[in-house]
């Protein structure tokens, strides 16, 4: 199975996308795309999300599109029917982890504590986001973690910002970062889709930045 941090390995950040209308999903889909910034997770936090995966999946070949905010075995297996090619999961249990490593596509569960990251040690999961990455500790975090844990590899979520996403990704342990600064309320609002192609284009070139 292929990594999700390795899905789009020159694109540094994966946007973190709330759908409220689905017609405003394959142009902020196109925008992301062109601005560099292919993986884009979409969370299932709306009633348009499913129908926006679909749309992007079926009409924005160059983007890989997943799911978000994954918390049962019924959204897995909805989130993949509607074209998801990832899951992420703030937080994980046996039976949603289970259901993810069924589904057959690539996974992130989501961890907060040293505990939680040597229980999917056990379970073979080396991939994990770390969330809420600035609540839960941040970079300093993941750093200590680094030396007892080199296994485990993460993609922070929440929180993480146009400043401080390069101090993430300087981490040896993390592979992307996940974010949503480059989609502002007001230019999702007034479907800015030009404004939100500039600001992908800024996110994606941190990996060279940093």
């Amino acid at each position: 199975m292929p990594s999700v941090l390795d899905l789009a390995p020159e694109a540094p950040v994966v946007p973190v996308v709330v759908i409220e209308d689905a017609a405003d999903a394959v142009p902020l889909a196109r925008a992301l795309v062109a601005g560099g910034l292919p993986v884009i997770e979409v969370t299932l936090r709306t009633s348009a999300a499913l129908d926006a995966i679909r749309a992007i999946a079926a009409e924005v070949p160059d983007a890989v599109v997943g799911a978000g905010t994954v918390i049962s075995a019924a959204g897995v297996t909805d989130a993949v029917g509607a074209g998801s090619r990832f899951l992420v999961s703030p937080g994980w249990t046996d039976g949603l982890l289970d259901a993810m490593r069924a589904s057959g596509v690539p996974f992130l569960p989501g961890v907060s504590t040293t505990s939680e990251v040597v229980a999917l040690l056990e379970r073979g999961v080396r991939e994990m986001k770390f969330f809420p990455a600035e609540a839960a500790g941040g970079v300093p975090y993941l750093k200590s973690l680094a030396g007892p844990l080199p296994q485990a590899r993460f993609c922070p979520t929440g929180g993480v910002s146009l400043a401080s996403a390069p101090s993430y990704l300087a981490l040896p342990n993390v592979g992307c970062v996940g974010g949503t600064w480059m989609l502002p309320a007001d230019a999702l609002a007034a479907r800015d889709w030009a404004r939100v192609e500039t600001l992908a284009r800024e996110a994606a070139g941190l990996r060279t930045v940093s």
